[in-house]
């Protein structure tokens, strides 16, 4: 299953438990910081900016948990094994602790405001837990357990996008760079916790957006990721129009959003009002302005929702040669029903009208997908019906996972998860291996063409191999050759295919994207 996952993407497992690694400041204050990063790209991406706050204070940071003086453990609440990974890690810097009773140890991001208490009162180790948006009282928060005290601060914001935060970049092939540009979600799927834990949408300024990715793409950077939640729903007002709200007119964040609306029983999906009006950045008006940066600037994005992708966003990636034709659109299941118990705000027939309209807009566009197997009540019949719409779309990649129930969430409160595990794993490894089947036939029809490819590296293979991503986001693997190097675009004439990878030779490197 793993050989069909998107490489360095929504959720990269070899990425999972990565330590990042800075070049030392001139002005240190002699303590070394030492994080890990679980989870989603946006958790990786919150570390660079975590790292951002912490080197102005003169943290340097170490690759060495043994030798750090305080250490950070970012965490993910979508998943039960991304938890179990982070539990057994903070287990593994008990001995350090012993060694350096000084030694402050925090849990940052999902799981922070999910397990505040939790943490401190079963994790003794902990010193420190902090929320997605709390990141700036960090400085202050690590005085306070200095001072010997606990510190936490998991209050959710419905301002906070760190805008004014430049991000270092961690660990940084200084070719692809992830760029985020929401925060939050109001979607309030029924199996996911994240609108509890990284609070309400909001959306960050379109300027420093586009301030960011050329300051990326004058630094070398050659293909930006526009991250968020759910990227189609981005929407800025101008500052005269932006909403002036009263504490009471504030809405509920966090955890208590939860208590709330399983009290009232309102329909999530409609809680908040997302109407455009004139005079607003949408998605689509936001990729332009990044495109515009320079035909030589690859622009993706990560994730679409089915319910809000639009056609000005397909026409505005249909416009310009650098935005990619890819689409991340997840469908999760292909029963009406299903999805409805998952709160997807969408139907079958919904989907797969954006399905058409993205091959008619853009006929070469690759789709990738989530999905999962034995929600909550599927029977075999709905089960057959995610098999089908796989038929009908035929997608490059996707993400499979058998139900897991996370607590927190709607599902776990609402309905019981009954479908017993050998059946869940039966259904998902049919899910798995008609995707596999999808992909090598997608990959099969690429064996002749010529594919424009943006050097990244050496292939994980061997040195005597480079290895890029195509405009569909397919891994292209070729020998390394006189004349291009990686941070260029090359074209490779493709000669076979596995599932997953391309593979052939390269022509002379392109001058730009176009």
């Amino acid at each position: 299953m793993m050989d069909l996952v998107i490489p360095d993407k929504v959720h990269d497992e070899s990425r999972q438990g990565e330590a990042l690694l800075l070049e030392p400041k001139t002005e240190s204050n002699g303590r070394k910081l030492y994080i890990e990063s679980y989870g989603c790209a946006m958790n990786f991406s919150d570390s660079e900016i975590v790292a951002s706050i912490l080197a102005e204070k003169g943290f340097e940071t170490t690759a060495d948990y043994n030798v750090a003086d305080v250490i950070f453990i970012n965490t993910c609440s979508i998943r039960e094994n991304a938890e179990q990974r982070v539990r057994n890690r903070l287990r593994d810097f008990t001995i350090a602790k012993v060694k350096n009773p000084g030694l402050v140890v925090g849990v940052l991001g999902c799981m922070a405001e999910r397990l505040k208490s939790k943490f401190l009162e079963e994790e003794k180790l902990v010193d420190v837990v902090v929320g997605p948006d709390a990141y700036r009282d960090l400085p202050n928060l690590i005085e306070q357990v200095d001072g010997g005290q606990k510190a936490v601060n998991v209050l959710l914001s419905r301002e906070e996008t760190y805008a004014d935060i430049s991000p270092v970049r961690l660990n940084s092939n200084g070719i692809n760079a992830f760029v985020s540009i929401m925060r939050g979600c109001d979607n309030m799927c029924s199996f996911c916790v994240v609108p509890f834990t990284r609070g309400r949408e909001r959306s960050r300024d379109p300027q420093s957006i586009v301030a960011e990715c050329a300051g990326l793409f004058d630094s070398g950077y050659r293909e930006v990721t526009l991250l968020g939640q759910n990227v189609d729903s981005y929407k800025w007002k101008p500052e005269n129009k932006q909403e002036q709200k009263t504490e009471t007119e504030k809405p509920v964040l966090g955890m208590d959003l939860l208590d709330k609306v399983l009290a009232s029983g309102e329909d999530l999906s409609v809680m908040y009002n997302h109407t455009v009006e004139e005079g607003d950045v949408t998605f689509a008006n936001l990729l332009e302005m990044v495109a515009l940066i320079s035909p030589e600037l690859r622009v993706r994005f990560s994730t679409s929702h089915p319910k809000d992708i639009t056609d000005d966003v397909l026409y505005t990636i249909a416009k310009y040669d650098n935005i990619c034709n890819y689409i991340h659109l997840p469908i999760q299941s292909g029963n009406s029903r299903v999805l409805k118990l998952m709160n997807r705000t969408y139907n079958r027939e919904w989907y797969m009208d954006r399905v058409a309209a993205i091959n008619r807009i853009i006929p070469n566009c690759a789709i990738s997908t989530d999905i999962i197997t034995g929600f909550c009540s599927e029977t075999e019949e709905e089960h057959q019906d995610t098999l089908s719409i796989m038929d009908h779309v035929q997608f490059y990649f996707a993400y499979m996972f058998m139900y897991s129930e996370r607590p927190g969430t709607l599902a776990a409160k609402r309905y019981a998860d009954d479908i017993p595990d050998a059946i869940k794993k039966r259904r998902l490894q049919e899910v798995v291996a008609k995707q596999q089947e999808h992909s090598h036939e997608r990959l099969k029809k690429l064996v002749g063409t010529t594919q424009r490819v943006l050097i990244e590296g050496f292939s994980k293979k061997s040195n005597k191999d480079y290895s890029g991503r195509s405009d569909q986001n397919t891994v292209v693997v070729f020998p390394v050759g006189e004349g291009y190097k990686p941070g260029e675009y090359v074209d490779v004439l493709i000669e076979r295919c596995t599932t997953a990878t391309l593979i052939g030779m390269a022509h002379s490197p392109q001058t730009s994207a176009n």
